[in-house]
């Protein structure tokens, strides 16, 4: 766990394994803009921002791009209406910025090249991921619509947007878009949008206590002009905020915390604003505002029910209701006048999200809603006007049209609710962090001078920390006083508490149980290990499953199908009413043919519903990545969590995946009459320039012979004597190499040593005795390495290494094996030891002498008929094979590069969790098929019985106001069926291998 590196952020990059970008993890690592740049770039191109005003639509961008891509030099144009500015690169050789301006001028617009815009990009700008907080979005067609804003401006390298968070993360190129462009383009779409939080180091948002006046304002930008180290900063007195630039190198934050407060004599105190604890803030204020709006609509509707349904059964009541004010009746003008404020009050979000996404050309469940109500109010409205004028007194809906509201407003306030609840391990995983932490002070000549409570998020690298028996530890570092013990079990799912003295490392958010330890904080905010997993989380909630293209699509074409639908019923009953095709003791004696018609009309609009479909897959995933996050299963994304279901091969590595990783040797045979102690002394030298796993044991194994019972019991001793140790017994070195797969060699007293494998011995001519030969076959037939070592041409022994298999290893082939799926294991060892182990584990299937790049190409060769493929493993030399499976899943103990490229990340370095991975994957898209079968049979028998379909056999006839309560409760039944997944359970091993316990 000290080495997991889950996230990050780059832009251009030399090595492809180096840094994976945020969102790259689900595609390609570079966005296509990125690369596209650095193609003009190299080419001499040069880009130019133009201020284009004048346009009013599509077809006026259309215009001006076609008019800049027919000007001779303009390799690309892209034009923003929301932003109305066009992004041209061109050739200087050929084109000027006149010549630009020109062209669009001549298409009828005006244009305005902007400063300093053309110039040459930089070649190393990094690009920024924003994490951005979107509002108004009701169902998959908005998120389409905002993706597809994002996607058009320039600048933007990638988006993703998530219904089930109201969550958009972009990646953009702060040189051509700033982070208030974008919010402001989501705006101008017609959505809410506020940037939550951005990856960019040396900014950050703090809060402010006592801004109170324009005074206090004064006072605040007076301190902040006066402080050295910031570059600039923006405050916002409504919301009492402040958002800074400066400089690391400088400033601190917590120096820039403490000045604000020094510097006002108390009167202001600041505090970093918490991005997760302002997201769960605003969806507190979504639930208040959705309840506030549901009372206000009960309460009025009910009046409306209660003066239809009952008061026409209290005589003086009814009396009072029919008596007449003008031409109107009391009770009718009582019904208008509370229906109209529920409509154009209450049910005001309806109509702005209905007309947003009409604008852009995209419909919504709002459009269904405000169509439904609509039409109800329109036609009581109307026919109240009537029986006012003429005496005569047709049916009237008004009730219809307020419970339609009241009830799609309780699903939405249901759905916040629930939706919140698929959210909880994010809250749980922000939870652990400590709020405040115990700063040490200390004086100029290192001694302790006091201590001080400090806001935790303002700890800073190199802070040491107390933390007291019963509480969290603070921030990731390293103990530098004390032993303990600390329950990780809230990060890696294990158990188990693990102790902690002095030199260990420590993770931030884990529970320290028994002793006080000082610790030095070595990373601190988003590069701490808990940070970079909630940052995985969300990235992966915030993914879109490959299955959730039949949702999108389904969205784009659902709500004209269900009007056309709408338009079909009315005509069909009106046409039939019309021509006498059914009997008029069908239609009621207050009603008529077109009423009749009208009102099965209105409920195919009503109860039709797409926003179950949008939220069938989201809502799983998200339920899924936050229940794999507190089992110690990461998932990156819901693509992998598709492709894991139907993993057909899973391939191993062997070293450090199905063992332990901790080589250590057994056995020493010298061949050549030379003492143990000489030769163990020989091999340790010439080993200790390498870094080969294998060669620490070898120097371990070495040491341990010579100074055993020699050292004192203290640990700090016996580091400084081992490395006083080390400088004395170990024999000078020249000439050193290290040959990859092979083994090492060097002189030593002016002789070569060769210490390797059997290849490096015969490569360079030295022979191998046949006792040697048979001994060291012995040694790989039992799963054991053998190093051979030749001195001065002449072979002179032999060592066994061997790295224990792990505990559980095969128990969990067995168990992949129960599930249907074929383990293989792939090694770089030789053939003797891998099918030693791979027989004790119960492999049947070996690829042994492989090197890293042979991984992929194993792995590509079962791909070759279509199977998905898995590869588990945890080195550097395993990332290829791990990029080039279909699943890769990284030991959480492995290397930052492995963790990288993988699609799951073990977090507790156990197999067990291969297992929970797949098992996870399948209960998790088991649910999803259940959603969408709810979501699809809902609509599929809703709307022929909202049509009329049962009518002529049963007399069954829905009203528009229970085809509303349909609908709301639709998306609430699939949120709660995903939300099922809450419960689920790690499969335990024997049930997996169907042993029974008596």
């Amino acid at each position: 766990m000290a080495h997991l590196q889950l996230t990050a952020v780059a832009g251009g990059r030399d090595d492809e394994m180096e840094e994976v970008a945020l969102l790259g993890s689900y595609g390609e690592a570079e966005g296509p803009s990125s690369r596209k740049g650095q193609e003009e770039e190299e080419a001499g191109m040069r880009r130019a921002q133009v201020r284009v005003t004048g346009m009013t639509c599509s077809a006026c961008t259309g215009a001006v791009e076609a008019a800049l891509s027919a000007r001779r030099g303009v390799r690309s144009a892209a034009v923003s209406l929301l932003q109305n500015r066009a992004h041209v690169v061109f050739d200087p050789a050929l084109a000027k910025e006149e010549d630009i301006v020109e062209a669009i001028e001549d298409a009828g617009f005006e244009a305005e090249i902007l400063p300093d815009s053309a110039v040459s990009q930089p070649k190393s700008q990094k690009a920024l991921s924003g994490q951005f907080r979107i509002g108004g979005m009701t169902c998959a067609a908005c998120v389409n619509s905002v993706e597809g804003i994002l996607k058009k401006l320039p600048g933007v390298n990638r988006a993703v947007v998530a219904l089930a968070t109201s969550l958009g993360e972009v990646e953009y190129d702060p040189t051509a878009i700033s982070k208030d462009e974008i919010v402001q383009a989501i705006e101008d779409a017609g959505f809410e949008a506020a940037l939550v939080q951005s990856s960019e180091q040396d900014k950050a948002l703090l809060g402010l206590i006592g801004l109170h006046t324009e005074r206090d304002v004064n006072l605040l930008y007076d301190i902040l002009r006066k402080t050295e180290g910031l570059r600039q900063f923006d405050v916002n007195s409504v919301r009492a905020e402040v958002e800074i630039t400066f400089d690391p190198e400088v400033v601190g934050l917590r120096s820039v915390v403490d000045i604000i407060d020094m510097e006002s004599s108390g009167r202001l105190k600041a505090h970093v604003q918490n991005p997760y604890v302002r997201s769960s803030s605003n969806d507190a204020q979504e639930a208040s505002k959705m309840l506030h709006l549901l009372r206000s609509s009960l309460f009025l509707s009910i009046q409306v029910f209660f003066m239809r349904m009952v008061c026409p059964h209290i005589s003086f009541i009814n009396s009072f209701l029919l008596m007449h004010c003008g031409p109107f009746r009391i009770g009718d003008l009582l019904k208008w006048m509370l229906v109209s404020v529920v409509q154009f009050v209450v049910g005001k979000r309806f109509y702005v999200a209905a007309y947003r996404a009409l604008r852009h050309g995209s419909t919504n469940m709002d459009v269904l809603v405000v169509l439904g109500t609509t039409a109800t109010y329109v036609y009581s409205v109307c026919a109240l006007l009537y029986g006012a004028f003429t005496g005569f007194h047709p049916p009237m809906y008004f009730e219809t049209s307020a419970m339609i509201i009241t009830f799609v407003l309780l699903g939405k306030y249901l759905e916040v609710l629930a939706k919140g609840r698929t959210s909880d391990a994010i809250k749980k995983l922000v939870e652990l962090v400590p709020a405040t932490a115990i700063l040490l002070l200390k004086y100029k000549d290192g001694k302790y001078a006091g201590e001080k409570e400090i806001d935790a998020l303002l700890i800073q690298p190199g802070d040491v920390l107390k933390v007291l028996p019963g509480s969290k530890i603070p921030a990731d570092g390293i103990v530098t006083w004390g032993t303990s013990h600390v329950d990780e079990s809230m990060v890696t799912g294990e158990s188990a508490s693990i102790c902690k003295e002095v030199s260990s490392s420590v993770i931030g958010g884990t529970m320290n149980l028994n002793g006080i330890l000082h610790i030095q904080a070595a990373k601190v905010g988003s590069g701490t290990v808990l940070s970079q997993i909630i940052s995985l989380v969300e990235t992966a909630q915030m993914s879109k499953a490959p299955i959730q293209k039949f949702a999108d699509y389904v969205a784009g074409i659902f709500v004209p199908i269900v009007i056309t639908l709408s338009l079909l019923t009315f005509c069909t009953w009106f046409v039939c009413g019309t021509l006498g095709a059914y009997p008029n003791s069908w239609v009621s004696e207050t009603s008529n043919c077109f009423v009749f018609s009208l009102m099965f009309s209105i409920s195919v609009v009503v109860i039709a519903c797409p926003c179950a479909l949008g939220l069938a897959t989201p809502t799983a995933v998200m339920v899924a990545t936050g229940v794999g996050a507190n089992h110690g299963v990461l998932v990156k994304g819901g693509d992998a969590l598709e492709r894991a279901q139907n993993v057909n091969y899973i391939i191993f590595d062997k070293t450090g995946t199905l063992t332990q990783g901790k080589a250590t040797v057994t056995t020493t045979k010298v061949f050549s009459g030379m003492d143990v102690g000489d030769f163990l002394t020989l091999v340790a030298s010439a080993e200790a320039s390498s870094e080969h796993p294998l060669a620490k044991a070898i120097l371990d194994y070495a040491f341990h012979f010579h100074f055993f019972g020699k050292l004192p019991s203290s640990k700090d001793d016996v580091k400084k004597r081992k490395e006083d140790a080390f400088s004395q017994w170990l024999l000078e070195v020249a000439d050193f190499s290290a040959l990859p797969g092979k083994g090492v060699q060097c002189l030593i007293n002016g002789k070569m040593i060769l210490v390797g494998n059997r290849t490096l011995i015969s490569e360079n001519g030295v022979n191998i005795p046949e006792e040697a030969e048979s001994f060291l076959v012995d040694m790989e037939l039992n799963a054991k390495t053998g190093i051979l070592v030749a001195y001065d041409g002449d072979f002179i022994g032999l060592m066994g290494v061997t790295d224990p298999l792990k505990r559980e290893a095969a128990v969990v082939i067995e168990g992949l094996k129960k599930m249907g799926i074929y383990p293989v294991m792939v090694t770089g060892d030789n053939w003797r030891t891998a099918l030693a182990v791979a027989k004790e584990i119960g492999i049947e299937d070996v690829r042994a002498e492989v090197m890293p790049a042979g991984k992929a190409d194993v792995i590509r060769s079962f791909q070759k008929d279509g199977s998905v493929v898995a590869m588990v493993g945890d080195g550097i030399n395993d990332s290829p094979a791990l990029a080039a499976a279909d699943v890769g899943m990284a030991i959480g103990a492995g290397t930052d590069i492995a963790i990288e490229a993988a699609d799951y990340v073990l977090v507790r370095n156990n197999l067990e969790d291969v297992i929970t991975a797949i098992d996870l994957s399948r209960k998790t898209f088991s649910r999803i098929r259940w959603n969408y079968f709810f979501a699809m049979a809902y609509n599929i028998v809703a709307i022929p019985v909202a049509a009329g379909a049962l009518f002529p056999f049963t007399g069954l006839q829905m009203p528009p106001w229970l085809a509303g309560a349909c609908m709301a409760f639709s998306s609430v039944s699939v949120v709660c069926s995903s939300l099922l997944l809450r419960r689920y359970r790690k499969p335990r091993l024997t049930t997996v291998l169907q042993i029974t316990v008596e």
